[in-house]
């Protein structure tokens, strides 16, 4: 057996629990994508109107900040692998139902978004859980490679799930969501044979004050609350991706395959980076790193700004995405060795909240602006704006700009 400090052991792949997490996310994370654009084909072949396809978005929403506090202080007082377990085999019953809906010719847009809010419902109970129960599967000294390649498992499916829903489509909406339920049923499978490699953490007895105790925990960490905060400015003011159908077709002067390559290009970025973190230790400079990546996402969206050459459009997006990775993992790995295992599912919930928040208020703050002054000058605000929130936390969050490590002695928890 290799030692514990030899390459052999810190090799992700040397990990089983974690090799069976990676591939439960593959197969949820294609199964989620692909379903996302079957639902969202099958709603407006249904009703044609914009409108409704907003409301498939709302019904994901609601639930994911409405449950957010309760899931996480679920993912605290119960095994996290079996809550992710149970909220798969949600979505796959529920998909199953779509599948099964669709092939009779019982489709109708209430019976639609009924079942995926009940997807939502259960998105929001896995999400916490499904975030703090990575530490446990693999040693904190390989984490950020962990979750580097947890995150690479979501680019991929981005990129290539919806694509293959499309084609799919061509064969009926019935077909996609069997697809989909029988990539759910295999991540169920392999999540209900993992065994952690770490020990759990006690349990609390529920009560009002540990319920709040993540956002408490939160205030109290300036390092947690800076990057948490960080991550929900700099993405509400970066929000260029929900403006690309107009820089498509008013300042590239490109068709819906143009399109397409502008909405693939972040993702990429993102991929490749990702693939590439995997292989690094992130063990000096991490808060000059993350501000430094999230100071290049600001000025990636400047150059978009102003290009009016698609190859230059599609260079920013690629840097932006890979820029925004550096300090996706830097920020995910920090909160998560920052915080005690038992308080991991609250403070994932808060911030899951703060995401949510930050992707659907910033797409409404990009599209607004976009109205008031153009497109083009809302995306250069946007990238002048993160330029300025970099500058200002790095100078109301001294000890994380000059921060070093990414593991310290996490803070106790609240008594």
């Amino acid at each position: 057996m290799p030692s514990p400090t030899s390459p052999a052991a810190d090799a992700l792949r040397s990990h089983p629990a974690f090799v069976q997490f990676w591939f439960a996310r593959i197969c949820s994370g294609f199964g989620f994508q692909m379903l996302s654009v079957a639902v969202g084909w099958q709603v407006y072949a249904i009703t044609g109107r914009a409108f409704d396809l907003g409301l498939i978005g709302l019904v994901q929403f609601i639930p994911s900040v409405v449950l957010a506090l309760p899931a996480g202080h679920v993912a605290d007082q119960f095994e996290r692998r079996r809550i992710v377990l149970l909220g798969q085999i949600v979505d796959m019953l529920a998909i199953a139902a779509l599948a099964v809906i669709s092939f009779l010719h019982q489709a109708h847009e209430a019976s639609i978004l009924a079942l995926v809010f009940v997807i939502g419902v259960a998105k929001a109970f896995e999400f916490p859980a499904m975030q703090s129960m990575l530490p446990a599967l693999v040693p904190m000294s390989v984490l950020p490679r962990a979750m580097a390649a947890s995150a690479s498992a979501g680019q991929a499916a981005m990129i290539m799930g919806p694509a293959i829903g499309g084609l799919l489509y061509v064969a009926g909406p019935g077909v996609v969501y069997a697809t989909c339920a029988l990539l759910y049923l295999t991540a169920v499978l392999l999540m209900a044979h993992l065994r952690y490699e770490q020990a759990q953490p006690k349990r609390e007895p529920a009560t009002l004050k540990t319920l709040f105790a993540g956002v408490h925990f939160i205030r109290a960490r300036p390092d947690v609350l800076g990057v948490i905060s960080l991550d929900l400015f700099a993405v509400l003011l970066g929000g260029a991706a929900a403006l690309l159908p107009i820089f498509a077709k008013d300042v590239l002067h490109t068709g819906p395959w143009g399109l397409g390559l502008l909405r693939a290009a972040p993702a990429v970025g993102a991929l490749l980076m990702s693939l590439w973190l995997t292989r690094q230790n992130m063990e000096r400079h991490v808060g000059p790193i993350m501000f430094a990546s999230v100071a290049g996402f600001g000025l990636a969206t400047l150059v978009f700004a102003v290009s009016t050459a698609l190859w230059l459009s599609l260079l920013a997006l690629f840097a932006l995405g890979a820029f925004d990775m550096v300090s996706m993992v830097i920020r995910g790995a920090l909160v998560q060795l920052d915080t005690p295992d038992d308080m991991r599912g609250r403070v994932s919930a808060v911030n899951a909240i703060f995401i949510n928040t930050s992707n659907q208020l910033g797409e409404f703050e990009s599209g607004l602006l976009a109205a008031w002054v153009g497109a083009v000058n809302a995306t250069l605000i946007g990238g002048i704006g993160t330029l300025v929130v970099v500058a200002l936390w790095m100078a109301m969050f001294p000890t994380l700009r000059r921060r070093q490590r990414l593991h310290t002695e996490p803070a106790p928890s609240p008594s």
